[in-house]
């Protein structure tokens, strides 16, 4: 079995060669590429909000906060315009 301290020996060697050995990428981003990162967080955001719209009244009636069944009663409906 090997010790806690050649365990940390190893893992501090294995870094430091990692660390020696590896190349730089020469890469970049250019103010394009966060514009189109900024775009998509932003439409998944509003695609959320329209779901949460869309979806609201079922969301409320899993939670318990609003009937399935609401009825709309309004004064001039069809009883109002006919005449007995």
């Amino acid at each position: 079995m090997i010790s806690f301290g050649a365990q940390r020996f190893r893992l501090g060697m294995a870094t430091l060669a990692v660390g020696i050995l590896t190349s730089s990428a020469h890469a970049y981003l250019d103010p394009g590429t966060g514009s189109m990162i900024l775009q998509v967080l932003l439409g998944g955001v509003a695609g959320l909000a329209l779901v949460g719209k869309l979806y609201w009244h079922k969301l409320l009636s899993l939670f318990g906060l609003r009937r399935d069944d609401v009825e709309v009663t309004t004064r001039d409906g069809p009883e109002a315009g006919s005449k007995r």
